[in-house]
């Protein structure tokens, strides 16, 4: 009789278990309705929706090789010493500095929203934290 009594034992700690792991899924996703419709309404925002989306996304490294490319031409033009490719990064970065403001605001903007930051965060701090 032994053996009978573990495995009813065995029986019912597998159903409450089984039991427990369903009203966890139900639950899960009953928050998960709960939050979309927060989202729907406004009450609170996308970026976990956003972050997600964007996982696996190339905009990132893109935007990281062009930031990172007039360095890493003028890290190669001073150990070098070519004056030729001296000349084109100061023109180049003269030609930076004479933009018009509003393209120089676009571009940061966009650069921040590719890393997950609001330009209305970046106004409000002036790039302070």
């Amino acid at each position: 009789m032994f053996p009978w009594s573990i495995i009813g034992t065995a029986l019912k700690t597998g159903a409450e278990i089984y039991k427990n792991k369903k009203k966890s899924e139900i639950i899960m996703s009953e928050a998960a309705i709960v939050h979309a419709e927060k989202m729907k309404k406004g009450e609170i925002e996308f970026t976990g929706q956003i972050a997600k989306n964007q996982k696996g996304d190339w905009k990132d490294e893109f935007v990281l090789l062009v930031l990172t490319s007039p360095l890493a031409i003028l890290f190669y033009s001073v150990f070098a010493e070519d004056e030729e490719i001296q000349a084109k990064l100061d023109l180049y970065f003269m030609k930076l500095q004479e933009m018009p403001w509003w393209i120089v605001s676009l571009w940061v903007s966009v650069v921040a929203a590719i890393y997950g930051i609001k330009a209305t965060d970046l106004i409000k701090t002036n790039g302070k934290k």
